[in-house]
């Protein structure tokens, strides 16, 4: 519980952000080749994630999807 707590909150989108961003720079500057698009696609989904305010791991755990949705629901258990 404290894990959605903090992916719902600004800090939690915040570190999505920088997660994406870390493994789209990862994959496209250090790792080369066909692992390396792949771990920069991979980065792409924390990037949105946070920018568009979703929680990915919401439906996955029974909760909503959309940011302000899934605050609510995780603030009421």
């Amino acid at each position: 519980m404290p894990l959605l707590k903090f992916l719902g909150s600004k800090a939690g989108r915040v570190a999505r952000v920088a997660a994406g961003l870390a493994l789209i720079g990862a994959g496209l500057g250090l790792v080369r080749g066909t692992t390396g698009r792949a771990m920069a696609g991979v980065g792409l989904l924390p990037l949105a994630a946070g920018t568009f305010d979703v929680c990915v791991l919401g439906p996955v755990v029974g909760l909503p999807f959309r940011g302000p949705r899934f605050r609510r629901a995780v603030d009421q258990r």
